[in-house]
């Protein structure tokens, strides 16, 4: 059953439901980068494909268009997989199980992948438009955004010969984004040792907690789930000891959900609603802390548990500095968005933001200090450049001008403290003039994503124009 059929803009949307059907998790794009290289070869134009997954499809200028500079329209394969606590779908194999509300369009019980399905479909749309006037156009459809830019990382640029990038990863319609930091993932590994136990168990799951991007939403004051489980365990008895400890599923999402099973002969059931009545901001509300029995053979021992507990109260996590320059914008910023153990050790991921690269090697270096500190081993991978502001931007005043022709009001022009792979199409392609827009997203890299309908329809509008005044 189709759910979107019918309804406009028809062909964006139709695009939009057939890369909804196919799995796209980060580490998963063969399927979608199959299906990006069979669309482009029905419509007989000229596709590559690397060894990443990246494709590159190219369509001539339409006439008249010939002279025109080419264009880059960019968007990434791959979505965060993320879903509710008993949905039963499988990212690897099942698509998308597609709901409207309204105006809206979301995926029943798990991340909807907007973000950046519909850049992808945006430009398949353009791609098979021969009544549409336009340069040359050259799409690249990157992979492994999300967990790392890797695609973009290792895209070979070099076959490509445009210097106007039109990049379709914001959020936000009305918004053109023209800046974004860099960042890095960091990992660190505390040794754990195990004993045996002989103590009744209690699991405790924290959930209710809004979550969110890393990079968009860390300014909104939401609650870690992770960072929270550190003060409960603050909280306990000193015979308390931690079995298991787990929290969040990527590093570059806030983690709105953990649990912990502990051994103790206290109760807790009173203490963690206590817990969590004093520690229930208006930012996460609904946020519930749930206890219930269950048995274990072996827990970690007294040195372990306090391990845990001083690296979970002790390291950053989340603004670090403001952009003295912009008023309201991160400068510099982590989250430990992954926590997991095992029998010999507990594992942290985090994803480390920032617009000043000195910042982002100092916050590097400061977890690296608290990992040694306490006996651990850090690591760092995944290096991204910040996206500078180009002063003179023929593009970025092409598109202000568009936009309030269309929409009779200006639009924003900011930076953004999120990553975008601007940044590393601009250290592969010198001089290439960049900017990001995209249509209303709500809730992203969370279950309860959502896409509006109107606004998808005035974006391409919007980027149909863009296109034929290039």
């Amino acid at each position: 059953m189709k759910i979107l059929q019918g309804i406009a803009p028809q062909r964006v949307l139709h695009y939009f439901e057939q890369i909804c059907a196919i799995p796209h998790g980060s580490g998963d794009c063969d399927l979608i980068s199959e299906y990006c290289v069979k669309v482009a070869q029905d419509l007989g134009l000229d596709v590559s494909r690397d060894g990443l997954n990246n494709v590159i499809i190219k369509k001539p200028a339409s006439a008249g268009y010939e002279d025109h500079p080419a264009v880059l329209l960019q968007g990434h394969l791959d979505m965060v997989c993320e879903k509710d606590p008993d949905c039963d779908l499988d990212f690897s194999v099942d698509g998308l199980r597609l709901a409207v509300d309204g105006d809206w369009i979301y995926a029943k019980g798990t991340t909807l992948g907007g973000d950046d399905g519909i850049a992808i479909a945006m430009a398949l749309a353009v791609l098979e438009d021969d009544t549409l006037p336009h340069p040359p156009i050259e799409a690249v459809f990157t992979t492994d955004e999300e967990t790392g830019m890797y695609g973009a990382e290792g895209l070979d640029a070099s076959q490509l010969k445009g210097k106007i990038l039109l990049n379709i990863d914001s959020e936000c319609e009305g918004v053109l984004t023209v800046s974004c930091a860099g960042g890095a993932r960091a990992q660190i590994d505390l040794p754990l040792s195990q004993e045996r136990n002989d103590l009744p168990c209690q699991r405790v799951v924290f959930r209710g907690l809004q979550g969110g991007h890393s990079g968009v939403e860390i300014d909104k004051g939401r609650i870690n789930a992770d960072i929270l489980m550190g003060h409960f365990l603050k909280a306990l008895p000193d015979s308390c000891r931690v079995v298991s400890i787990f929290g969040g599923t990527k590093d570059n999402a806030i983690p709105n959900r953990g649990e912990c099973v502990l051994a103790t002969k206290t109760d807790l059931t009173d203490l963690a609603q206590a817990f969590a009545a004093q520690n229930r901001p208006d930012t996460d509300s609904g946020l519930i802390v749930e206890v219930s029995d269950t048995t274990a053979q072996t827990r970690y021992d007294k040195e372990s548990t306090r391990r845990i507990a001083d690296f979970l109260t002790t390291v950053p996590n989340g603004i670090q500095a403001m952009s003295p320059h912009i008023d309201g914008l991160v400068q510099t910023s982590l989250n430990l968005g992954q926590l997991n153990c095992d029998e010999q050790r507990l594992s942290a991921t985090f994803s480390v933001r920032s617009s000043l690269g000195a910042e982002k090697r100092e916050l590097l270096q400061a977890l690296s200090k608290i990992a040694t500190a306490l006996g651990g081993v850090f690591d760092s991978h995944g290096d991204y450049p910040a996206w500078e502001y180009r002063e003179q931007s023929r593009l970025r005043d092409t598109m202000i001008r568009i936009y309030q022709e269309q929409y009779g009001v200006l639009p924003v022009v900011e930076a953004i403290h999120a990553g975008l792979e601007c940044g590393f199409f601009c250290q592969k392609i010198p001089d290439l003039d960049a900017v990001s827009f995209g249509p209303d997203m709500r809730d992203i890299h969370t279950p309860r994503e959502r896409l509006s309908i109107s606004s998808v329809a005035r974006t391409y509008e919007y980027l149909c124009r863009i296109l034929k005044e290039l």
